[in-house]
Formats: C-alpha cells, structure tokens, sequence
C-alpha cells in the first residue's frame, strides 16, 4: 500500500469488543506504515481510540440517533474515502457501515463467524476459519484470525493487544492508582462492580461480602464502579466505608484514564474481580490477572483470554493463561446463553449463586 490508501476499521460496539479489536487495529499498522487509518465506532467507546498511536481518527456512530445518525456516519465515512476496509464486528449493523464506505476492498470474518451471517455479503473477500465448524472459538482468538489475514503474518504472529498508552498516560494512571489505593505491602485487588439489570451482574451483597472477606484476609481492596455503575458504588460505599486497606472509586470515568490506572495495578501485580463486561476485558488487555465470574455467558466465548483451561481452576491453560473463571456450584440447565433479560424463574441464578467464597479460592490458586 502507498501512503496514499486508507483503510477504515469497523468494530462498532461494545467496549470490550472493541477492546478485542484492537490486534486488527495494531496488525494494520504494523504492516502498512504508510497508510492512513480511520476506525468508525460508537461514539461512546471512541474515547479509548484517542490517542491510539498512528489513528488518524475515529468516524462516530450514534447508534440511537436515528437515520440522523446514519446520514452523518456516511457523510464522514465519504469524507474519508476508504479504499480497504475491515469489518471486525460480523453484524448486519457493520455490514451497513462497511458497505456504505465505499471501499472497494472488503474484508471480514469467515461467514460462519458472523452473529449475523447475511451481512458477510458485504465483503469481497473473507478471512480463513478460525476453527472448524462447531468449535467454540474465543472472541479474541477470531480478531487474531482476522488480524493475521488482513497483514498478511504468519499463523503464530501475535499482534498487540493492548491500548498502546503513551508514557504520559501511564504516568497518570501510576498516580491515580497511588491517590486511591497507596502503595502497601498487601496485595491489591480491584473489584469492578456491574450493574443491577445487567443479567451479567453479581448482586452488589457479594461484592460486599467478597470486599470484607478480603480485607479481613489481609489484602488491600479497590473497588471500581464506572458511568453505568456509579449508583451501585455509591450505596455500596455508604454501607461498607472507607477505612484501611479498602477503596472507593466511584463513577470513574475516562476509558483510557481507566486503562492507565489498570495498566498501574498490573505493575503492582494487582488482582481484578469482576463479571464478563468491558472493563475486565480491557483489565486483561492491560495485563492483570483476572477472575471472571461466568454467569449466562460461555467463558469459552468471552472470558479472559487465554482462556484458562476449566472453571476456577488453578492450573494454567497450556497457552499460559493465569486467569480464572469462576460459576455457580449448580448452574441451571439454561446457562451458558446469549440471553440479555432472564427468563429463569428465579432469576439470573447462573450469578447470584456465585459464592465469594469460591472467588477468594479462585484468588489464592487453589482448585
């Protein structure tokens, strides 16, 4: 490619699906240097794209904006004028997205591994399998696929997959972490809270009691709450107060802000706790070691990656993995599912049920 191409990412949304996109991001940069490259995305997760090194921008979609907001995506997506674009999302939304850019090169997944398979008709051309059909692929393991495909590298090049922080974004992130939780002696762990309609979401009452528990035990704990969680933090940090060796941070907002301090905590050898949302996603793109706690979700899918080789296991995946993904004892027979509201009688039982006990297991290594 001359310096003259342009290539347009598409990964639109959620953040921690943009977060697995960004080894397409930094395969694309490595092998075209020289290539301008634009990224359309939600406009609420493109503020972890700013300042992505060699990014020259982000093309916004406001995905409740109506056909507003399609007329105007389009409009900058001509401004751009892609000549190559990568569909790294697989639904009929991206496919719109990657058509209406005009590109004449369009690459994407392997039709078997779109949510929404009649969108791949967008695409001239398409990236090997990443497994064989039927397999269980992780969401991580199919953007490498992609990423591998798109720069031409070789089936076991690993591409970045982290945020790309500059030396002054880490340095803040260094700082915020020591204003909220002062360097100690005692291990740090961050527990990110979720919130309450989420069926992904354990009941912020664990959180307390996992919160106590390891204090008690003798680790110092921060606990994280973002936009969408802010009214959970707050009422859990009037019932369980601040005191020594516990933290609050309540409404943090800024996701590369969020990234740097995550990045601070994994060079402290933090441990991070929370339930399969962005925020674990980017903890582990930002190299902590993570406990997942696996509700409706399939770890396989979208669970830390490397994935670790069984729930709450201590041994690692023979890739290395030292995450853990910790269930309910019991599950219900519905669970793993895609579902985004409960039908179970009882509730989302699959997370409720989750003992903080099996999580301060999962924590010390043990099976």
């Amino acid at each position: 490619m001359s310096a003259q191409e342009r290539i347009l990412l598409v990964r639109l949304s959620h953040l921690g699906d943009v977060v697995h996109a960004l080894p397409v991001y930094h395969a694309l940069r490595g092998a075209f240097p020289d290539a301008r490259i634009a990224w359309a995305v939600q406009r609420e997760f493109a503020p972890l794209l700013d300042g992505l090194e060699g990014l020259e921008r982000t093309i916004p979609f406001d995905r409740r904006g109506g056909a507003a907001a399609w007329l105007a995506l389009h409009e900058a997506l001509a401004a751009f004028a892609p000549t190559f674009a990568v569909d790294a999302q697989g639904n009929v939304k991206s496919a719109l997205t990657t058509l209406a850019s005009g590109a004449p090169r369009r690459v994407g997944l392997a039709r078997g591994e779109w949510r929404e398979p009649v969108g791949a008709v967008a695409l001239t051309e398409r990236a090997p399998p990443t497994a064989p059909a039927g397999t269980v692929t992780h969401a991580l393991d199919r953007m490498l696929t992609l990423a591998r495909h798109v720069a031409d590298l070789p089936p076991d090049a690993m591409p970045r997959t982290d945020p790309a922080l500059a030396a002054a974004e880490l340095e803040h992130g260094r700082a915020l972490l020591a204003r909220v939780a002062p360097v100690g002696t005692r291990p740090l762990v961050v527990l990110q809270l979720a919130r309450a309609a989420d069926v992904r979401s354990w009941p912020a009452e664990r959180f307390e009691a996992l919160a106590r528990a390891l204090v008690d035990d003798g680790r110092r704990v921060l606990v994280l709450s973002g936009p969408e969680e802010e009214d959970e933090g707050r009422r859990l940090a009037r019932r369980l107060p601040a005191r020594a060796g516990l933290a609050h941070w309540v409404g943090q907002r800024g996701l590369r802000e969020l990234a740097a301090t995550l990045t601070a905590a994994a060079e402290r050898d933090a441990r991070f706790v929370g339930s399969d949302s962005g925020p674990l996603h980017l903890a582990v793109a930002c190299g902590l070691r993570v406990v997942a706690l696996a509700g409706p979700q399939d770890p396989r899918r979208t669970g830390p990656w490397p994935v670790p080789r069984r729930p709450g296991g201590a041994q690692a995946h023979a890739n290395g993995s030292l995450h853990r993904v910790v269930g309910a004892a019991s599950p219900p027979t519905c669970a793993p599912c895609l579902a985004r509201t409960c039908a179970h009688a009882e509730g989302p039982v699959c997370m409720s049920t989750i003992e903080p006990g099996a999580v301060l297991a999962a924590l010390a290594g043990e099976p």
